[in-house]
């Protein structure tokens, strides 16, 4: 449920490329996630948010809360920009221990942010004792200061069992450098990597630091996920990750040092973390933009959008381990209605029009198809427009098309993501989720993701069609889900 003032426009959360089951602000601009974190049977959601202005600018902490992931309360601004300068990415933890002395030995939560003063990057902390309702910044802040680095920030915090101590990963140009503590106030730097590893063409931010076991190999295995601002593999902003060991100090990757794993192959997906304090499983977030293009994206009057949480978990692939990425299994209570189209076998050039979803801005799709030529499913649009998913099985590889908005407000937003695949599959199984906005694409287990805006013309086609483009394909199974909306008017 969406709370709070109503803004009347287009009628509250119903304006034009609203969402209606991933996060937005009411209104203004929003970019990374911060400070994802769950306490007392709450998740909460921070992110950078600017109160003032639909494009980038002085940088607050937003506020959100849900029970479930899906339905948020909008909470006042967390944190203001302050003498030491604007508040920039960071994380949040639960100090069970009160090892910070903030909390008369009750848990509590603490936020750890950037305070960025011009091209002064520094590290600060923040505590709540009433739930992150309201927090009290600490008064010896920065407690990390800056080492003579320009782009230095975006911390992420945990606590290491082993040691007994809190770590931090920390962006610092183009690698990452850990800090341990105590009791979250004083820092002491222990170690840093990255340098010359994986994709090298943008700067490093947004670093998650965090374990998995295998669940093949029963192995337990750290993941560094990390943002780039530029060199994603369809342009601009996106984020990589490494696997390999952690023992406190020093991160080991297990890959070659040029290997690069993406894990989103899509557009609009950059800054994820994931988490903190939940026991169960590891939950992700990222934000459904590129940095190519985010400030001009004609929405009103919000800007940016986060994209679904999404489970984590490690796997073999192809002889490889890789991060195994699934919408959250509570996204299932969304479903209305679903509508099953039988087998069907599509000849060269033939294609043929999917049911239709009661809204042709909400739903997802299932769909299985036997390995052929070249398989394309339409979205929104007619034989030349719109937005085209693909498989390949000639290249091996699946790509989705994007074709341009009806308001022309990037060069950079027409574009084809590709991702590779398996030689050797006999069958693939798509997972489309369409939100009026977006589509996020999920192939086979969940070992490949490609997340998308796209902005549908008022006159488009609303039909989901798919064709054979070359050679025969065979559709096994194809579902529609209708999904509701997690926003309730007058709730």
């Amino acid at each position: 449920m969406i709370q709070n003032q109503p803004l009347m426009r287009n009628g509250y959360y119903q304006e034009r490329y609203r969402p209606h089951i991933h996060f937005t602000p009411e209104q203004m601009w929003m970019n990374d996630p911060n400070g994802l974190v769950y306490f007392e049977g709450e998740y909460h959601l921070f992110y950078q948010y600017h109160p003032d202005s639909k494009q980038w600018g002085p940088m607050h902490w937003g506020h959100a809360v849900s029970k479930d992931l899906l339905e948020w309360e909008h909470l006042p601004v967390a944190l203001y920009p302050d003498d030491l300068g604007m508040i920039f990415s960071g994380s949040a933890v639960v100090d069970h221990k009160d090892t910070s002395g903030f909390f008369d030995g009750k848990p509590g939560l603490v936020a750890v942010y950037t305070n960025a003063d011009g091209d002064l990057q520094r590290q600060s902390i923040a505590y709540s004792k009433d739930r992150g309702r309201t927090w009290v910044k600490y008064g010896e802040n920065p407690v990390i200061q800056n080492p003579g680095i320009k782009d230095f920030r975006d911390p992420k915090v945990f606590w290491h069992e082993t040691t007994q101590k809190w770590v931090m990963v920390l962006a610092a140009g183009r690698k990452v450098q850990f800090y341990t503590s105590p009791d979250l106030k004083r820092w002491t730097y222990v170690s840093e990597f990255g340098e010359g590893w994986g994709e090298q063409k943008g700067v490093w931010e947004c670093p998650d630091l965090f374990p998995l076991t295998n669940e093949v190999s029963g192995e337990k295995k750290w993941v560094l996920p990390i943002g780039i601002d530029a060199g994603a593999p369809s342009g601009g902003s996106g984020t990589q990750y490494f696997i390999g060991a952690f023992d406190g100090k020093h991160f080991v990757p297990h890959q070659p040092k040029e290997a690069v794993r993406w894990l989103d192959y899509g557009k609009d997906f950059y800054a994820s973390q994931s988490f903190s304090d939940v026991p169960w499983r590891r939950v992700v977030l990222a934000w459904m933009s590129n940095w190519q293009y985010a400030n001009d994206v004609p929405t009103d009057p919000w800007r940016s959008a986060m994209t679904i949480p999404r489970e984590l978990n490690l796997s073999v692939v192809e002889g490889q381990e890789r991060l195994i990425q699934k919408p959250i299994a509570e996204l299932t209570r969304l479903i209305e209605k679903r509508i099953e189209n039988d087998s069907f076998f599509l000849k060269e050039k033939q294609s043929i029009e999917l049911i239709q979803p009661a809204s042709p801005f909400l739903w997802e799709l299932d769909v299985e198809i036997e390995k052929g030529g070249v398989f394309e499913g339409r979205l929104f649009g007619d034989q030349e427009t719109g937005l085209r998913v693909g498989i390949d099985c000639e290249k091996n590889s699946i790509y989705v098309q994007r074709d341009r908005a009806e308001v022309d407000f990037s060069k950079e937003y027409v574009c084809t993501c590709q991702a590779p695949l398996s030689g050797d599959r006999s069958s693939f199984h798509l997972k489309l989720l369409c939100d009026h906005s977006s589509v996020e694409l999920f192939v086979g287990d969940g070992e490949i993701s490609m997340t998308n805006l796209y902005l549908p013309a008022d006159d488009y086609e609303a039909k989901l069609k798919v064709e054979a483009v070359r050679g025969t394909v065979e559709v096994k199974q194809s579902s529609v889900f209708e999904m509701t909306s997690v926003w309730r008017q007058n709730s």
